[in-house]
């Protein structure tokens, strides 16, 4: 079948090359235009640009995906279906009705519908997530499923560990979806229950600080949500320590007390401690618990 893809993130990385593989290889993929990244602000690519110039895919990075230009790409390719992964920007009229658009979302629709799926689940200690392959509407991620298969979350998942396996769920999903179509079977497609809906919201940077008012259990998900990409931290004189990883641990400390014991570095909450194992200090490199103690003595 003739496709076309829409994406940006590393997520939406591992569905194109998947769907590149298969016979359904797209003719064309969109993402967002450079921008200008990190410390020394230097243009970058995004990732699905990468991806597309390795793969040997034409690419096109407008700055409008809504726009005449974009859309006229699409239409070159003649494409059966148009897929969206990750893109990043809000698809409008008339582009939503000019195509078959599937989107592939990461979660079991109407749960976590939004921008940070993958994360609130784990923030909220969901005992399993999955990947939703639904029409994209005009709604936020709130179109019809056609395929939706569920991935349980370990107890010691961080994002860096989930999200590639749910992308990997979602590319073998997508490609069962247009062989579907591709042999004339058609998709059923089921309306969504707006009883069960949540919402990702996009990370925000209060979603990062761990809250000593909170629970320990509750902040060691918050840390495990955000690694390796975003990161967690907490304030600590008047200064931010990055928390890369840490586990809830039976021990009671004066909740926002950082305390050495040894090798071991603790934080007091709500209710009972985080052991922080890999830190960073402000401006430093990500440290074990011991190197920390060492350099700052408390």
């Amino acid at each position: 079948m003739r496709t076309v893809f829409l994406g940006t993130s590393e997520f939406a990385v591992a569905v194109l090359e998947r769907l590149a593989q298969s016979e359904h290889r797209p003719l064309l993929a969109l993402t967002r235009p450079d921008r200008p990244r990190g410390r020394g602000r230097k243009l970058a690519s995004p990732p699905v640009a990468r991806a597309a110039r390795a793969l040997g895919i034409a690419l096109e990075q407008p700055e409008r995906i809504n726009e005449a230009p974009a859309r006229e790409a699409i239409a070159a390719c003649e494409p059966g279906a148009v897929i969206v992964c990750a893109y990043g920007a809000l698809i409008e009229e008339p582009l939503l009705s000019e195509h078959e658009l599937l989107n592939v979302h990461p979660s079991l629709l109407p749960r976590w519908r939004g921008a940070a799926p993958v994360e609130r689940a784990i923030m909220a200690g969901d005992a399993s997530t999955g990947v939703s392959i639904m029409r994209l509407t005009a709604g936020l991620d709130s179109g019809p499923v056609c395929l939706a298969e569920a991935e349980p979350i370990s107890p010691t998942d961080t994002y860096g560990s989930l999200a590639p396996r749910l992308a990997r769920l979602g590319g073998e999903l997508l490609v069962a979806a247009l062989d579907r179509l591709a042999a004339g079977e058609g998709l059923r497609f089921a309306e969504q229950e707006e009883s069960g809906a949540t919402y990702a919201e996009k990370i925000a940077a209060g979603d990062r600080l761990l809250d000593p008012a909170r629970g320990a259990s509750e902040l060691e998900r918050v840390v495990r949500a955000l690694h390796p990409h975003i990161g967690a931290r907490l304030k600590l004189d008047g200064e931010l320590l990055g928390v890369h990883e840490a586990r809830a641990v039976a021990r009671q400390l004066p909740a926002g007390e950082l305390v050495g014991e040894g090798e071991r570095l603790l934080y007091g909450t709500a209710a009972g401690a985080l052991e922080l194992f890999v830190v960073q200090p402000p401006g430093g490199r990500p440290m074990d618990a011991g190197a920390y103690l060492r350099g700052h003595a408390r």
